[in-house]
């Protein structure tokens, strides 16, 4: 995987799993069951990332070799964590706008 290509599956899938992991939170309040946050966005950044980047690898005639499998796989835990990281200051930075806005 070249660092172009990272870096590209990295911000879309990081906002793929930002927007699931905010539907899911949403379900799971409305149905009023109780969730836990950072693993309900592990598994929709394993779910997102993963399967993101696989689907990448196919529409891109990329092979799956034992280094893009890894590659793969660590896509996953990246894409946990810049998530879970970007997602708080994301929402904050919405809140601040529409504040500034009324």
């Amino acid at each position: 995987m070249s660092a172009t290509l990272f870096m590209i599956l990295l911000t879309a899938l990081s906002a793929v799993n930002i927007a699931l992991t905010e539907a899911v939170k949403r379900s799971f309040t409305n149905a009023g069951k109780n969730y836990s946050a950072n693993v309900l966005a592990l598994i929709s950044a394993i779910v997102s990332g993963c399967g993101g980047t696989a689907v990448a690898y196919l529409l891109l005639g990329i092979a799956f070799t034992t280094t893009n499998i890894v590659c793969l796989f660590l896509m996953g835990a990246v894409v946990w964590i810049g998530s879970m990281i970007g997602y708080d200051k994301a929402k904050q930075l919405v809140e601040q706008l529409l504040i500034i806005k009324k």
